[in-house]
C-alpha cells in the first residue's frame, strides 16, 4: 500500500513540529481558560477540542509521511477541483456559516471546516504539479507565468468574497515562492509585486473596515476602543511579559481584555506568560522548521518534490510572518492563525498534513543518510 522509501524522515522537522504542537495545546488552554469558563462553564472547552484536532492532525501527518508524495500528482487536479467547489459552496446563503462577519465555514455549530485552509494546500499541490512540467516555459509571461497565477488569483477572488484578506495574502505569498522556485523571471515577479500593491490599495479603499485596520495599524491609539483595540491589548500583553514572563497561566489580558485570545493573538498571551525568552524560543523553532523545509526542497529528488516542499514551507513561513507581524503591531491586522499554536481544527489538521508531505519528501532526499 505504501511506497518504499530509502531512509528515515527529517527528524528535525518532526520534532520541531511536535514541540510547537505541544506548546500550542498548552497555550490554547491557558489563553482560553477564562473565556471557556465564562461561555461554556468548562475551562477546558477549547483545549479539549484542540487536543482532538491535534490527534487527528498527527494521524494525517503520519499517514502522509508514509504515502509516496509522487502519488499526489495524480490527485492534484481533483484536489484543486474540490477546493474550488468548496470555496464556491461556502458562499451560498444558508450553506456557509458566518462567524465574525466572514462566511468562511461549512458545518454545524462548533464542528466545521474552513475551505480556504484546504484550498491553500490543494493549490500548492496542483501548482507544484503544473510547474514541474512547465520547465523553461515558466519564463514566458503568457504560456508559463500567468496560467498558474490566474488560478491562484481565482481562488483569492473567491476567498475575498467571504471576505478573508489573511488567507488571500498567504495564498499569494506561497504562489510567489513557488513561481520563484520554478525559475520565473525576476522582472515578472517584480511586476506582480507592483500590481499586487495597487490591488491591495484598491481593496482597502473599497471596504471601510479594511481602511480602519490600516489607520489602527499606523496609530492604534487614535481609536483605542474600536479599530485599535486588539492591537493595543496585544501590545499590553507583550509588554507585560518582560524577559521571563508573568508565568504560565498568569496572563492578565486573557481576562476578556483581548478578544478570542486563543486564536489569532495566542502569541501575545504566550509572550505575556513566557516573556521575551519564551516568545523568541517559539520563533526559533519556526525558523528551524522553515530552514529544514527549504533544505528538503533543495535536496528533493525531482522538480515536483522541490516545488511541493517549497510551497508547503512557503505557506508556513508567510503565516508566521503575517501573524507575528499583526500581534506585534508591525503590519495591519489580517486574521491569520499562527501555525500549530492557534486554536482551530481546519488550520491545524491541514498544516500537519502538509508537514507529513514534507517528511515524505525528506525521506527520499538526495545525499542524505
Amino acid at each position: 500500500m505504501y511506497a518504499k522509501v530509502r531512509q528515515s524522515p527529517d527528524w528535525v522537522i518532526l520534532w520541531a513540529t511536535l514541540v510547537l504542537l505541544s506548546i500550542g495545546v498548552v497555550m490554547v488552554h491557558s489563553a482560553s481558560s477564562v473565556l471557556s469558563q465564562q461561555k461554556f462553564g468548562d475551562a477546558f472547552y477549547y483545549a479539549k477540542r484542540q487536543v482532538l484536532w491535534a490527534a487527528l492532525g498527527v494521524g494525517l501527518m503520519w499517514w502522509m509521511s508514509r504515502v509516496d508524495y509522487h502519488r499526489l500528482r495524480a490527485w492534484a487536479p481533483y484536489l484543486a477541483g474540490a477546493s474550488f467547489l468548496l470555496l464556491t459552496v461556502v458562499l451560498v446563503p444558508g450553506v456557509g456559516v458566518n462567524r465574525n462577519g466572514s462566511q468562511a465555514w461549512l458545518g454545524v455549530g462548533p464542528f466545521g471546516i474552513q475551505p480556504s485552509e484546504f484550498a491553500k494546500l490543494a493549490l500548492v499541490v496542483f501548482l507544484a504539479h503544473y510547474l514541474a512540467d512547465a520547465g523553461e516555459r515558466v519564463q514566458s509571461l503568457t504560456r508559463g507565468f500567468l496560467p498558474p497565477l490566474m488560478m491562484a488569483l481565482t481562488a483569492v477572488g473567491l476567498i475575498m468574497l467571504e471576505p478573508d484578506l489573511g488567507q488571500s495574502v498567504v495564498i499569494v505569498g506561497a504562489t510567489v515562492i513557488l513561481l520563484f522556485a520554478a525559475g520565473a523571471r525576476v522582472g515578472h515577479l517584480l511586476g506582480l509585486a507592483g500590481t499586487g500593491a495597487v490591488a491591495f490599495a484598491v481593496l482597502v479603499a473599497m471596504a471601510p473596515y479594511r481602511m480602519a485596520r490600516i489607520t489602527s495599524f499606523l496609530n492604534p491609539w487614535q481609536d483605542p476602543l474600536g479599530s485599535g483595540y486588539q492591537v493595543i491589548q496585544s501590545l499590553y500583553a507583550l509588554g507585560s511579559g518582560g524577559l521571563l514572563g508573568l508565568g504560565l497561566g498568569h496572563s492578565r489580558q486573557k481576562y476578556l481584555y483581548l478578544p478570542e485570545p486563543q486564536t489569532d493573538f495566542v502569541y501575545a498571551i504566550l509572550g505575556e506568560e513566557l516573556g521575551f525568552l519564551g516568545a523568541a524560543a517559539v520563533l526559533t523553532l519556526f525558523a528551524v522548521l522553515v530552514w529544514r523545509g527549504f533544505r528538503t526542497a533543495a535536496l528533493a529528488p525531482d522538480e515536483f518534490g522541490t516545488l511541493l516542499a517549497a510551497g508547503i514551507t512557503g505557506i508556513l513561513a508567510v503565516q508566521v510572518l503575517v501573524n507575528v507581524g499583526v500581534v506585534t503591531g508591525s503590519i495591519p491586522a489580517t486574521g491569520v492563525t499562527l501555525p500549530f499554536l492557534s486554536y482551530g481544527g481546519s488550520s491545524l489538521t491541514l498544516m500537519l498534513t502538509g508537514v507529513g508531505i514534507l517528511l515524505n519528501i525528506s525521506r527520499q532526499a538526495r545525499g542524505v543518510g
